[in-house]
């Protein structure tokens, strides 16, 4: 399971932190637990991870907070925000991709998460292109499109 979606979870409650990483990893997820916020943006310079998960009240520096910064020093990593809230303020979800809150079913918490992430795909090495390769590429590209 080479493969697996890394998430960074982060709840300042130890025990919900430990159940959720369980049902987490039994669902196929690698996670990294942190309990507090700001560990968990240090790791953030020096660990890659494909999600972030992230409880809204947490001392020091709520859920809201710590997704701003997530997304300035990793801004292509989603960011999922969980609450004992039915809804929060706009303000509060400008740095997060999704908001689940009192009553969400936990399949569409998982669903969201694997939606959210961008398969894992090994990419050839095509990092440099030359204008001839680039409207070839393009061609094949719209061939590949029409076709399905």
């Amino acid at each position: 399971m080479a493969n697996r979606t890394t998430v960074l979870y982060v709840d300042d409650n130890p025990k919900s932190s430990r159940l959720l990483t369980s049902v987490l990893e039994e669902c196929g997820f690698r996670v990294i637990t942190k309990n507090d916020p700001v560990e968990a943006l240090a790791l953030c310079t020096r660990t890659y991870f494909d999600l972030a998960l992230l409880d809204y009240e947490m001392p020091l520096m709520s859920g809201s907070q710590l997704a701003r910064e997530i997304k300035f020093l990793v801004p292509d990593v989603p960011v999922v925000l969980i609450s004992g809230r039915a809804g929060l303020p706009a303000t509060e979800l400008t740095f997060v991709d999704a908001h689940f809150g009192f009553g969400t079913a936990l399949d569409d918490l998982l669903w969201t998460m694997r939606i959210l992430v961008r398969p894992k795909v090994a990419i050839a090495d095509h990092h440099h292109y030359h204008a001839d390769h680039y409207y070839a590429d393009r061609r094949e590209m719209t061939q590949w499109a029409d076709s399905t």
